[in-house]
């Protein structure tokens, strides 16, 4: 493609980045806007009932008639998870590869979006061109099947964008890394390299998925006569393979539970990314027939979460399974950052009810270390790098790399979400800044809990909350019942009577002293009302409830 003027190609990361989790990106030339991912993350601890976090994408509603389609590097969470929130208000065809779309369908057929929203399954190697955009996938290998990196053909020059990755050379289903294909587009000059940051702090390479499959091995040889259950990530269809064929080998049958596992598996067979021996696969109903030594659990919780089967089965809350002591759990995962203690506490529960836990050598991740983030890169060769898919440490890690690569401290650009960074040949820099941030998703509201209704549930969970009921009679505004005191999550009422009539006392106070100075208007009232009781309560309890004073009119 011909540079044709002085426009310059814009990436603006719109989530992201100082996180795991919530990867959406615009690319924009003059009219054209086209999106890489479409992600979601979990809300942090202090986000009290809320189920999940989208990106604000205020830039694309508001530039709706630039944006073109949605390109989704491969099908986890944290680059689907949105979709069907985002594309509400913003429905321009998906394109994936075959699996990806196969999870996106389940997704968009959950909220009944099935026939609203265009797909297409895209081959490696096809070519789409939307705008001035033309965009092709290249196999990558990651923890689940059919991950692409994208090369994205711009006017402005090309710029490549890993997704997730790492470089599998005997990958357990399908091909390898396309590398050869890297290093074609690399010849033809890149202009920027956004490459995956998650273990650029990790030396040397990644194993392959392979090996896991010897590691299950030994371990269903090890333990003949117990049962084995084993938690792992329900998107990482080769693992659940590899536990099929080890369960196969010794003559076990394989039960699947939680959600999100029966939904991957039964679209992966579907699909063919999942092969399953005749007999093997049995429903939970019929665990009971068999004797523990010929079964295998796969189920989900690898990551602690508290409503997964596995952290059920812990907590003695799941209504079909029961930890047995001699039960062999495996761990194939590591915990997310930030997921440390939940999994603790998980392993602990296992351990108190008797059973093996392993979770040594039972995994491999599925992103790249130092060494193939490196290959990427002299394969490439771009002209500015831009770490993404990372907290920040992980971007400095990446751009240290740059750095012994060779690369300038000016053309190595470490961006913060919502930052637009404007490139072409001669030059690069960030211009601007676009609004991002988090929407939080509670039950079916989207984006209706701000930080004020947090803060609020956390000071409710902190500190309880006191009512104050009253009735005054309309006209002259006289307390006709009242005031009364309920208290919930504050102190237990029976057990501090003294207190709850000392308050009522100062409440009585403050009343005469409105009725007394004729102050008739229900604001001021429920003001001094707050103010009073705050002090008094601070003073006796070193608390501060939250206050809500209720006033009828007779």
């Amino acid at each position: 493609m011909k540079k044709k003027n002085n426009s310059k190609l814009k990436i603006i990361p719109l989530g992201g980045l100082e996180q795991i989790g919530m990867n959406i990106t615009a690319f924009e030339y003059e009219d054209s806007i086209i999106v890489v991912d479409c992600g979601l993350s979990f809300p942090e601890d202090d986000m009290l009932g809320i189920d999940l976090v989208i990106p604000d994408v205020t830039y694309l509603k508001d530039n709706i008639d630039k944006v073109k389609g949605f390109f989704i590097t491969h099908g986890h969470e944290d680059h689907i998870g949105a979709i069907p929130y985002v594309l509400r208000d913003i429905n321009v065809p998906i394109y994936a590869t075959k699996l990806t779309i196969g999870i996106i369908d389940n997704k968009l057929r959950e909220h009944n979006m099935l026939t609203k929203v265009k797909r297409k399954v895209v081959k490696y190697g096809q070519h789409i061109n939307l705008g001035c955009f033309r965009v092709e996938f290249i196999k990558t290998n990651h923890s689940i099947q059919d991950a692409a990196a994208l090369a994205i053909y711009s006017p402005a020059g090309i710029v490549v964008h890993t997704g997730d990755f790492k470089v599998d050379y005997t990958p357990v289903f399908g091909d390898a890394i396309d590398l050869q294909r890297f290093g074609e587009i690399g010849k033809k000059g890149v202009l920027a390299l956004m490459c995956d940051s998650t273990n650029a702090e990790r030396l040397g390479f990644t194993n392959s998925e392979r090996t896991v499959g010897k590691t299950f091995d030994n371990i269903f040889s090890d333990h003949t006569d117990t049962r084995i259950i084993i938690a792992t990530f329900a998107s990482n269809v080769d693992r659940v393979q590899q536990i099929i064929n080890s369960a196969y080998k010794f003559g076990r049958k394989v039960v699947v539970e939680g959600r999100s596992m029966v939904n991957i598996i039964s679209i992966a067979t579907e699909l063919g990314y999942l092969q399953m021996p005749e007999n093997t696969l049995i429903d939970i109903e019929q665990l009971k027939d068999y004797p523990d030594e010929q079964t295998v659990l796969i189920t989900t919780g690898s990551q602690g979460e508290s409503m997964a089967a596995l952290s059920r089965m812990a907590a003695n809350l799941h209504k079909k399974v029961t930890i047995k002591p001699g039960d062999t759990i495996i761990f194939s995962s590591n915990p997310i950052p930030g997921n440390e203690k939940a999994v603790s506490n998980v392993i602990n529960e296992l351990f108190m009810k008797g059973a093996e836990v392993i979770f040594q050598d039972a995994h491999v991740s599925g992103h790249a270390c130092r060494e193939e983030i490196k290959l990427i890169y002299s394969l490439v060769k771009p002209k500015y790098a831009i770490p993404v898919h990372g907290e920040y440490k992980h971007l400095k890690a990446q751009a240290s790399i740059a750095r012994e690569l060779g690369y300038d401290k000016e053309n190595i650009f470490i961006l913060s979400s919502g930052n637009v960074l404007e490139l072409d040949e001669n030059e690069a820099k960030v211009t601007g800044q676009v609004p991002v941030g988090d929407i939080l998703v509670d039950g079916l509201g989207v984006g209706d809990v701000g930080n004020i209704v947090l803060r609020d549930r956390q000071h409710l969970a902190e500190d309880g909350i006191i009512i104050v009921v009253m009735t005054l009679e309309s006209g002259s505004g006289q307390v006709l019942a009242g005031p009364d005191i309920v208290s919930r999550g504050f102190v237990y009422v029976r057990g501090a009577e003294s207190l709850m009539d000392e308050a009522k006392k100062v409440l009585d106070d403050v009343m005469d002293y409105c009725m007394s100075n004729n102050i008739t208007d229900w604001g001021k009232i429920k003001t001094e009302v707050k103010e009073e009781l705050s002090e008094f309560v601070w003073k006796k309890t070193k608390r501060r409830p939250m206050i809500m004073p209720i006033i009828m009119e007779v």
